[in-house]
């Protein structure tokens, strides 16, 4: 049962983490030549004009002592989030909520839990604040607004790799949606935690 629970809890932490975005995307680095700068910066203009997603994926979860996974689908708005969280089995575990007022999540059981923001809703789900990053961006293949301290890109403007929040960021793969490059699988590290985020369906993108 004490495995059952920690299960649980880490894979819903895994999800909340989705739930911190950021919309301003910072500036391009300058480590590769000046005209691939200005490709990446055209793609980043793309991106930016896409107000709220649509999709389907997988969540796999490993650290030093456990792995974990689930799928979910997200739908995302200009003010608000809504995640349905499932088991490896396809059994609905909670749903996420998130708007400008807050974050609820709701358990199966229809218990729920609100807090102001993603990070009291850690603290009172799994009794401490976690510093959460925004894959609400890099799940679009744009950095945050914070610090980019590392980033490699292809010669279409897409990020290969980078480096930010104290994460290292993969991207493996990308798919072609409604005329934009989308990632399709993303692989996360961080100390001890690493995260390999498949989107199975780009349903749909706003722009």
């Amino acid at each position: 049962m004490d495995f059952l629970l920690f299960n649980y809890r880490y894979f819903l932490y895994c999800i909340i983490l989705l739930l911190s975005a950021c919309t301003t995307l910072s500036k391009p680095p300058t480590q590769q030549s000046s005209i691939l700068s200005t490709i990446y910066q055209q793609h980043l203009d793309k991106l930016t004009a896409i107000k709220g997603f649509s999709l389907k994926g997988r969540l796999g979860v490993v650290t030093q002592k456990q792995g974990f996974s689930g799928s979910l689908d997200w739908q995302r708005s200009l003010t608000e989030d809504n995640i349905n969280v499932y088991s490896p089995v396809g059994g609905k575990v909670a749903n996420i909520y998130k708007d400008a007022t807050g974050v609820t999540l709701t358990k199966q059981d229809g218990q729920s839990v609100r807090a102001q923001n993603a990070e009291s809703l850690t603290e009172t789900t799994l009794g401490f604040r976690l510093p959460l990053t925004g894959l609400s961006d890099w799940a679009l293949g744009k950095p945050t607004a914070s610090n980019i301290e590392a980033s490699t890109w292809d010669e279409n403007g897409r990020l290969l790799t980078l480096k930010q929040d104290g994460w290292d960021i993969s991207y493996e793969n990308y798919i072609e949606v409604n005329g934009q490059f989308l990632p399709k699988k993303i692989v996360l590290k961080s100390e001890p935690l690493n995260l390999k985020f498949l989107i199975e369906n780009w349903l749909s993108i706003t722009q």
